[in-house]
């Protein structure tokens, strides 16, 4: 009898599920930017990653400690490597996703920030900030403002209070956050963040960066190309400059020598459309009147953020010493 109730909920589900799907395929689409984000005409959303939840633990493979904490309207998951002893680097993390999915408490993202944790021995907090078209672009950069300024407030939380090193805290995201992250760390160079916090580096993964003028061979991944444009036009519709804002095209940002640190590192992978962009925010970084290092690292052969889609693979281990290191450049 249990059998076969159990049978009958499965098949009920299956049902439910099949025709919630074919209703939603009937209504008509407003815009589909696949694999990330569905909208329909109706206001129904699919998002197609970035949904699953990996709870905070100790890692048993690293021994890396996770816990997740709200403040504001925001929340945040941080990391400590096991056995944290007196003081450590500071790595502030914006995850990726198109600014429409993925979170900070995705599998995908607790694995990387585990990892990294665990091979430079700093401490992090990964930011979870809001998402269109729910909440449409600014309002990312809103979030990771008031989550930058959290983390330094030196009270936020024990875990930073006994443990993060204000004087030596960086910044890194991949794709959409690798985006963010550059904009707080123009925000740091504008408005000081007080005495004994130090920015002193950043990282970018396979940045998303655009512009209406096509540089290098975008073109020849026409169809990608045009998703990265779509992210943007609709996460961001209230923008009068499109894909010409400053918040994307860092060629057009007359504050880009503003960027408060002074050692850049920025990942591109030989197949990623967004590799030219990669290219072309570190010359222009040069350009602007900086005083920092950049330096581009090209990954061959790879696709965009390849070290978060394959982490075991030798080119995403490669690429883990390396940040690795950055994280704890003297």
């Amino acid at each position: 009898m249990a059998a076969r109730r159990s049978f009958s909920l499965l098949f009920f589900l299956a049902f439910s599920t099949l025709h919630s799907l074919s209703q939603s395929q009937s209504d008509p689409i407003l815009y589909d930017i696949y694999p990330f984000i569905r909208v329909y005409k109706n206001g129904t959303i699919q998002r197609f990653i970035g949904q699953d939840f990996s709870p905070p633990s100790t890692d048993p493979a690293t021994g890396v400690l996770s816990k997740d904490v709200r403040f504001s309207h925001l929340s945040a998951r941080l990391y400590l490597p096991r056995n944290a002893a007196g003081k450590l680097p500071l790595l502030i993390y914006f995850h990726g996703g198109g600014f429409f999915t993925e979170s900070a408490f995705s599998p995908t993202y607790h694995h990387h920030l585990t990892s990294l944790v665990a091979a430079a021995r700093v401490a992090a907090v990964s930011v979870n900030y809001r998402l269109a078209p729910e909440h449409p672009l600014p309002a990312a950069y809103q979030d990771a403002w008031l989550a930058l300024q959290w983390a330094l407030s030196r009270s936020a939380d024990p875990w930073i209070k006994n443990h993060a090193d204000l004087g030596r805290f960086y910044l890194g995201g991949d794709s959409a956050g690798a985006n963010i992250a550059h904009r707080m760390a123009i925000r740091v160079g504008q408005d000081n963040p007080g005495p004994g916090i130090n920015l002193r580096g950043m990282f970018l993964n396979c940045p998303f960066f655009l512009g209406k003028k096509e540089i290098g061979n975008e073109s020849g991944d026409a169809y990608t190309e045009a998703q990265m444009r779509k992210l943007w036009v609709y996460a961001y519709p209230g923008s009068a400059a499109g894909l010409d804002d400053p918040l994307v095209n860092p060629g057009t940002d007359p504050e880009l020598g503003r960027v408060g640190c002074g050692r850049v590192l920025v990942y591109v992978a030989g197949k990623d459309v967004l590799r030219f962009r990669g290219r072309y925010y570190a010359a222009a970084l040069g350009r602007s009147g900086w005083k920092g290092e950049v330096k581009v690292v090209e990954v061959e052969g790879e696709s965009h953020v390849f070290n978060l889609i394959n982490p075991n693979s030798a080119k995403a281990a490669a690429m883990l010493r390396v940040l690795a290191s950055f994280l704890n450049h003297s």
